[in-house]
């Protein structure tokens, strides 16, 4: 276990180079099940999660090399067809494996997935879609496995009941060797998808988007090798925009997706951050005047993401007025409040007015705790001060580790594995534009 230690209070100033997209490169690692030949992917942050999923496919008898960010991978035609439960259990997108493994090679056993635990993120839209592409796949709980078997799959029509981001991506992974068509309706459109489906053409697969949030993928016999670049993750580029506001400092992103970050981009404007577009692929953000309070929803893409509501409500605690935040995506992503809380935060949770829950929230409404709520109230500006936090999940992570940069005092951050499961040497990189952050082993 490792710790941050930070003292805060000092402006962020400089340049940070935003890295590649998580989100895209555990999928294009996983399409490596795929094909006989090599892939070459480069942009590829060195960050926990993608090292656990090259443990993954390497536990399958996937050959991989990663120098730089840089991941040369090749499956080959005699996988094994079961992840250990040791390997699998720490991820919770090591689930992505089990539609190549069905398509390519007619079976898989793997267990249920572990990693960020924010609401259950359940797995059932990937394991339906699959089942009516032909599959059997049964879980049981005595080993706590999922077994699936599948002689052939072939195209489906499947609607999901709820917008899926990796269940989108899970069923396209299996669809591109499926025979037949296979059609995706109410899939996910983020950007990240669109990334995954480059990089699957590239590889001679068929798909398009044929409607809104519809995708369309028309089987093909083989894949084969490709070379493609990652894009940059936006969501880095986010957290790094409310860093340089929240110590009231001024920031250059390189590598920037302003086209990708529209819905931040005008809140962010409309509460009073700074912005300066440098060029396409550069953009500044910084501390120019008081911020205003805002009213958020979170939304499928193209709105406002729901990866960006732990930041955006530690803006919003140095903002004038009361601001609300409501959740709609999952169930439970509030597990920052009480840490937030005890730097001082005036934050209160309430349950926003909806006619129809079971309908309007994205997850599954039965999946709901008890005493959990969906919106949240804060009250600013306050000025924070230090504290010892305990990290609960990736974005909430980074949303602490913020917090201690813009608080007074000195404050130990506990936790910072998660952080590292989406930011590549995040204190290194904080540290060059004057953050004072040091990471330290616990005894």
């Amino acid at each position: 276990m490792q710790t941050f230690e930070i003292t805060g209070g000092t402006p962020l100033l400089g340049t940070i180079e935003v890295g590649g997209a998580k989100n895209v490169a555990l999928k294009l690692l996983v399409a490596s099940l795929l094909t006989d030949d090599e892939l070459i992917i480069h942009n590829v942050p060195k960050l926990r999660d993608v090292l656990f999923m090259l443990d993954v496919l390497k536990s399958l008898g996937v050959k991989e090399s990663f120098v730089g960010n840089t991941v040369r991978i090749q499956g080959g035609a005699n996988v094994a067809t079961t992840v250990p439960l040791e390997v699998g259990a720490r991820l919770r997108t090591s689930s992505m494996v089990l539609g190549p493994m069905l398509a390519r090679f007619g079976e898989a056993k793997l267990p249920n997935p572990g990693g960020c635990r924010i609401g259950a993120r359940p797995i059932d839209r990937h394991i339906e879609g699959l089942k009516k592409m032909g599959a059997t796949i049964s879980y049981h709980s005595d080993d706590g496995y999922f077994y699936g078997v599948a002689k052939k799959l072939t195209g489906a029509d499947i609607t999901f009941e709820k917008n899926t981001h990796t269940g989108t991506e899970t069923l396209i992974l299996a669809a591109v060797l499926a025979s037949g068509k296979t059609i995706l309706r109410n899939a996910a459109s983020e950007v990240e998808v669109d990334d995954l489906i480059g990089f699957l053409n590239s590889m001679g697969a068929r798909i398009q988007r044929t409607a809104e949030n519809e995708i369309t993928i028309d089987g093909v016999e083989s894949l084969h090798g490709s070379e493609y670049t990652v894009m940059p993750d936006r969501n880095e580029e986010v957290t790094f925009a409310i860093a340089a506001v929240v110590t009231k400092g001024d920031l250059t992103i390189k590598n920037s997706q302003r086209n990708n970050l529209e819905s931040f981009i005008q809140k962010f404007s409309q509460v009073g951050g700074g912005i300066e577009e440098i060029d396409d692929k550069t953009t500044r953000y910084y501390y120019k005047e008081p911020l205003k309070a805002s009213d958020i929803m979170t939304q499928r893409y193209p709105g406002f993401m729901t990866d960006w509501q732990a930041p955006w409500a530690l803006l919003m605690t140095q903002s004038e007025g009361v601001s609300t935040l409501h959740e709609t995506v999952f169930e439970s992503r509030f597990s920052y409040v009480s840490e937030l809380k005890k730097m001082g935060a005036v934050i209160e949770f309430y349950t926003p007015k909806v006619a129809d829950p079971e309908k309007f929230y994205n997850f599954n409404w039965d999946d709901k705790v008890e005493g959990y709520f969906q919106g949240i109230r804060i009250t600013g500006p306050t000025a924070l001060h230090n504290a010892v936090l305990s990290i609960d999940d990736l974005r909430a992570g980074a949303t602490l580790v913020l917090a201690a940069l813009s608080a007074n005092g000195q404050s130990y951050v506990h936790g910072v594995e998660q952080v590292d499961r989406g930011y590549e040497k995040i204190e290194k990189r904080l540290s060059r534009v004057g953050a004072h952050i040091k990471r330290i082993e616990e005894e």
